[in-house]
C-alpha cells in the first residue's frame, strides 16, 4: 500500500464516523477544502466511490461502510500499540477521555483527581458532561461514569461512589395553600421539574419502589432542564417538586428551604461505577486515574 493512503484513509474514517466534512476537518485540524480533496483523491485511486454526499450530509456507501467497519479495529489496535510503547517512559502519560453526569463530576470524580493528578503532570484528563447513554467505544472515549443499573453489557464497571439516594424536593412557598404528595401517583397534580435525557429522546419518568412495589410517573410542569443543578435551582424558586439526588438537596432541606416528600418511595439506587470495554488494555495512565476514582468503603 502506498505510503500516502494511510493519511488519506484515516481522512475518510474521520468523516464516515463524524458524517460530516466539517465536524472532521475541525477534529483533524486541517481545512474542509485539504479533506474533501483528500477523499476523493482516495476514491479516485481506488476506483470506487466510498461517500455519499448531499448538501446537508455525509454518508459511507456500501463500500464506505465495509471498509468503515474493517479498518476502524485495526487503526485502534495500532493506536493501543503505540500506547503500550508510550509506558516504556518512566512515568504515565497519556490523555483519557471520560463522559459523565455533572453531579459525578461535582460530587465524586473532580475532587478525587484534583488530590491525585499533581503528582501526573503528563496525564490529561478531558472530562464531558453527558446525560445522554453515549457510546465510549464509537465516540472514542476511555470510559464512562453513570450509576450502576445503566451501564451497558460487555463493560469492566468499577465502582467509584457509595450507593446514591433521590430526593423528591420543594420549597417551602410551593407547598402553600396546597397538600404535598402522599403517593407517587399524587405527582400528576402537582407542578414538576422535567430532566430531559438526550438518549431515550424525552424526559425522564420518576422511578419510585416501596416494598418491592415498582412505579414509574411520567410528571409535568412549566420548566424541563438538561441538568439537576439547574432542577435543584428553580425548586428553590418555587416553581414545582424536583427529583434530584439527595446530597444536592440537604444542606436546603437542614436549613428548611426545602421540604422533602415522598421519603419512603424512594430507595437508594447502585451508585456511580466507572465503565470501559472489557477488550481494551488500560495504559498506565488510564489506571492512575482508575485508581484514584475507586471507592473505597
Amino acid at each position: 500500500m502506498l505510503r500516502e493512503n494511510v493519511t488519506d484513509l484515516l481522512f475518510f474514517l474521520a468523516v464516515a464516523r463524524e458524517r460530516s466534512f466539517t465536524r472532521a476537518a475541525a477534529q483533524l485540524g486541517v481545512s474542509q477544502s485539504a479533506l474533501s480533496h483528500t477523499v476523493r483523491q482516495l476514491e479516485e485511486r481506488m476506483g470506487v466511490r466510498l461517500l455519499t454526499r448531499t448538501t446537508r450530509s455525509v454518508s459511507p456507501t456500501p463500500a464506505g461502510e465495509r471498509l468503515l467497519q474493517s479498518l476502524t479495529p485495526r487503526f485502534q489496535e495500532i493506536e493501543a500499540e503505540l500506547v503500550a510503547v508510550t509506558e516504556l517512559r518512566e512515568k504515565p502519560t497519556g490523555t483519557i477521555r471520560i463522559t459523565a453526569v455533572d453531579h459525578a463530576v461535582d460530587t465524586y470524580i473532580w475532587p478525587k483527581l484534583a488530590k491525585a493528578l499533581s503528582d501526573y503532570p503528563d496525564i490529561h484528563v478531558e472530562i464531558i458532561n453527558d446525560y445522554g447513554l453515549t457510546d465510549i467505544v464509537a465516540e472514542r472515549f476511555d470510559a464512562g461514569v453513570r450509576l450502576g443499573q445503566t451501564i451497558a453489557n460487555g463493560m469492566i464497571a468499577i465502582r467509584i461512589a457509595p450507593d446514591q439516594e433521590f430526593a423528591v424536593v420543594g420549597s417551602p412557598s410551593y407547598f402553600e395553600g396546597r397538600a404535598g404528595p402522599a403517593v407517587p401517583q399524587d405527582l400528576t397534580a402537582h407542578r414538576c421539574i422535567n430532566l430531559r435525557l438526550p438518549t431515550h429522546g424525552g424526559t425522564y419518568v420518576w422511578e419510585f419502589e416501596k416494598r418491592g412495589e415498582e412505579l414509574r410517573v411520567r410528571v409535568d410542569g412549566q420548566m424541563t432542564f438538561n441538568g439537576v443543578r439547574q432542577a435543584l435551582a428553580a425548586a428553590l424558586d418555587g416553581y414545582g417538586l424536583a427529583y434530584i439526588p439527595c446530597d444536592l438537596a440537604r444542606p436546603h432541606l437542614e436549613s428548611g428551604r426545602l421540604v422533602r416528600v415522598l421519603e419512603d418511595w424512594c430507595p437508594p439506587w447502585t451508585g456511580y461505577h466507572l465503565y470501559y470495554p472489557s477488550r481494551r488494555q488500560p495504559s498506565s495512565a488510564f489506571a492512575v486515574v482508575l485508581e484514584a476514582l475507586r471507592h473505597c468503603g
